[in-house]
């Protein structure tokens, strides 16, 4: 289960470390020069933003569901990480607008040794605090901390990569490819635009799915009917209908089914939810299970 106090211990963390980070890719930017520094550092600096809205957001969504909020807090969650995406996006715009237009004043020559030992430093930064929040978010199953492991994954892969193309670039002035030197850095940073690029609207695209209520895609609807179906049939339950869907961190699965006898015993229909609410929250762990009798002549779902 998440805990507030572990979850914000490693909020913290990656809060204080995103934070050095951009500080010191911006100091480097400015001594060496280099769009593609600069461009991390702004990535970096508007991860911050998100990380200390989600601070001071923590604790709602660990408060219990009510009548007044029958969802609970979770889809402020997937507001949030829209914001984050459209901030990202539009990071991305502008850095882009900006190399461009240097890339067209004739590039930015950059000490491309200095660039890639810079980079590696990082890159062996980030898997350390990266094994460190692995180790600490053990036994959680909270999408904001998964993301943000995604996020120094990201970064890990973002740094080694460019230090090993700023290095491998330090002979490109001995071949036929030596007119590029100059664009170099505002070619790594395009790459680097174009890499996170697909990740920012994945991020988008599946908090507006689970901000509009839409169903999962249909390799995690089965996911889930594979593990109702064996304890429904135990109770000589019959599925008509699954209505699941993701609000944040949380999934609220609810199973229409119908009997074949006249009547339905109270007591199993208590065993047969208490035993899926476990059996789902040893998977999902932030879950919640219905199970709902309708008549046999009910035909009102489409599948």
């Amino acid at each position: 289960m998440i805990t507030e106090k572990k979850e914000k211990q490693i909020l913290l963390m990656s809060f204080f470390s995103g934070l050095m980070f951009a500080v010191v890719e911006f100091i480097f930017s400015i001594y060496s020069h280099s769009q593609s520094a600069l461009t991390d550092a702004v990535y970096d600096a508007s991860e911050l933003v998100f990380i200390a809205l989600l601070l001071f957001l923590t604790p709602l969504f660990h408060k219990p569901v009510s009548e007044k909020h029958p969802y609970g807090y979770f889809q402020i969650e997937s507001i949030f990480v829209i914001i984050k995406g459209v901030m990202m996006l539009s990071v991305t715009m502008g850095v882009s607008a900006e190399v461009l237009d240097s890339a067209l004043s004739g590039g930015n020559p950059v000490d491309h040794a200095q660039v890639s030992l810079f980079q590696f430093c990082l890159g062996a930064a980030s898997i350390v605090i990266f094994l460190i929040m692995k180790r600490l978010n053990r036994n959680l199953s909270s999408p904001t901390i998964t993301a943000e492991l995604l996020g120094w994954k990201l970064d890990i892969l973002y740094s080694l990569g460019m230090s090993l193309a700023f290095f491998v670039s330090m002979y490109l002035e001995k071949t036929p490819l030596g007119f590029l030197t100059p664009y170099f850095d505002q070619i790594v940073a395009v790459l680097v635009m174009v890499f996170m690029l697909p990740e920012s609207i994945k991020v988008l695209w599946g908090a507006v799915k689970d901000l509009f209520l839409f169903s999962p895609d249909e390799a995690f609807m089965d996911e889930v009917k594979e593990i109702c179906h064996p304890i429904l049939e135990q109770y000589h339950f019959t599925p008509v209908f699954f209505d699941i869907t993701r609000t944040g961190r949380h999934l609220w699965i609810a199973v229409y089914f119908q009997i074949e006898t006249e009547s339905l015993e109270v007591k199993n229909l208590e065993l047969a939810l208490k035993v899926l609410n476990e059996k789902a929250k040893e998977v999902f762990q932030e879950s919640t299970c219905e199970l709902i009798l309708v008549p046999q002549t009910y035909g009102g779902f489409n599948r």
